[in-house]
């Protein structure tokens, strides 16, 4: 006979409470606003292409050409050799080289960086990630009850990394130092001199860097070097993708590079076991990989030039409000202001009231690992500059409210 007591609730594993994208979980807020009939301006995922930009047709091409074809089932779990090939000529032609065997195609960074810690972090194991930092690292190292550890780094000296504090910080558990250059969600760039440093205490101290190395290309006066090139020998994991640079987000086509150094042999073996288990990355979207590496890239040109328009715009708006400071990010589309808060508030405080108030989405910095009394938040700046400049026209008007000015 069935029971009239309410059942209990069935368990969810504990990792899950310690697992938060605040970039995507502030969109549920996002909702329950347009219901009340507001329209919302989305300033906090950094996907170009509901702002206009468009994939280039030759890759568009290269994977509908891959679907005709019939290369629509299961491919090899580290990728087709064509893109695997077509990566390792690129890290090449930049000064690292590189050879396909060491390339894995993943969907997306987001599932190579999750493959990657898995391979090297056992639970309890110290992952080094900046503060503030992408979001993603924290939510892996959650599900893999590795330990996060957050150096700083410095908004007064260009959002770049406390090299001193990152010395104090390495312990014998050290497994990763996560650096993400050029940087989400600051848009800083590292100069050549730190990024000899972060490498040096890598190899010194026998864990691995993990090059976040995304917006590599969009660096606005050009391409920044890959992290390895300084050298070669030194235990780095790079990743790249089509998302930023090649304006495909919606592909998840990514790829990591283990470094040639011979102390990276284990860890390949295991990021290729633990690949094996995921069966592949999306197929057709691989054929894109080739296109896009050894075909026309003209497109980043005008891309670059169309985000320093829109940072400079961004810059000096929102420096312009009182209350607020705004250090100009050196590439990529984000930046990542202040808002001096009134006491007891916090920098959730304030995007919750600016979104239910005006409709302007933001993501609030403690999503990224800053303090939350510190008001930092982070604005994506793709919107066409005409509404960017409406936006920060809004902000500028709740702000003055916000603080009593």
């Amino acid at each position: 006979m069935p029971t009239t007591a309410t059942p209990a609730a069935i368990p969810v594993a504990s990792r899950v409470h310690g697992f938060s994208y605040a970039i995507r979980n502030i969109v549920a807020e996002a909702r329950k606003v347009e219901a009340t009939g507001k329209t919302v301006k989305y300033l906090n995922i950094g996907d170009p292409i509901p702002f206009g930009f468009k994939t280039p047709a030759h890759m568009v091409e290269a994977v509908e050409k891959a679907m005709r074809d019939g290369h629509n089932g299961y491919g090899p779990s580290p990728g087709i050799m064509t893109a695997r090939e077509a990566v390792a000529e690129d890290f090449t032609a930049r000064g690292v080289p590189m050879t396909a065997d060491r390339v894995l195609l993943t969907a997306g960074t987001s599932e190579g960086i999750e493959i990657a810690l898995n391979a090297l972090a056992n639970p309890g194991d110290e992952v080094m990630v900046p503060s503030p930092t992408y979001p993603l690292y924290t939510a892996v190292t959650a599900k893999i009850a590795a330990k996060t550890v957050y150096y700083r780094t410095d908004p007064k000296n260009g959002w770049l990394p406390d090299l001193d504090q990152i010395r104090s910080l390495i312990t014998p558990n050290t497994r990763a130092l996560v650096v993400i250059d050029p940087n989400n969600p600051t848009g800083a760039i590292y100069p050549e001199p730190m990024r000899r440093e972060l490498i040096a205490l890598a190899s010194t101290h026998g864990f691995v860097l993990l090059a976040d190395e995304v917006y590599g290309d969009l660096a606005y006066d050009g391409p920044t070097p890959p992290m390895a090139r300084i050298d070669t020998s030194a235990p780095v994991i790079s990743f790249g993708s089509l998302s930023k640079a090649y304006l495909a987000p919606g592909w998840r086509a990514g790829w990591m590079a283990v470094g040639t150094s011979p102390r990276l042999a284990d860890v390949l073996a295991a990021v290729l076991k633990l690949a094996d288990g995921r069966l592949c990355a999306t197929v057709p979207m691989q054929y894109a990989v080739t296109a896009a590496l050894r075909g026309d890239r003209s497109h980043q040109a005008g891309f670059r030039q169309a985000l320093r328009e829109r940072a400079a715009l961004t810059v000096a708006r929102l420096n312009a409000i009182p209350g607020m400071s705004c250090v100009a990010p050196a590439g990529a589309f984000y930046a990542m202001p202040k808002i001096d808060l009134p006491p007891g508030r916090t920098d959730e405080d304030y995007v919750l009231a600016l979104l239910r108030e005006t409709g302007v989405l933001c993501v609030y910095g403690s999503g990224f690992g800053t303090r939350p009394e510190d008001g930092f938040f982070r604005v994506v700046f793709l919107a066409p500059p005409e509404e960017l400049s409406a936006i920060y026209g809004t902000m500028a008007e709740f702000t003055a409210e916000y603080l009593g000015q």
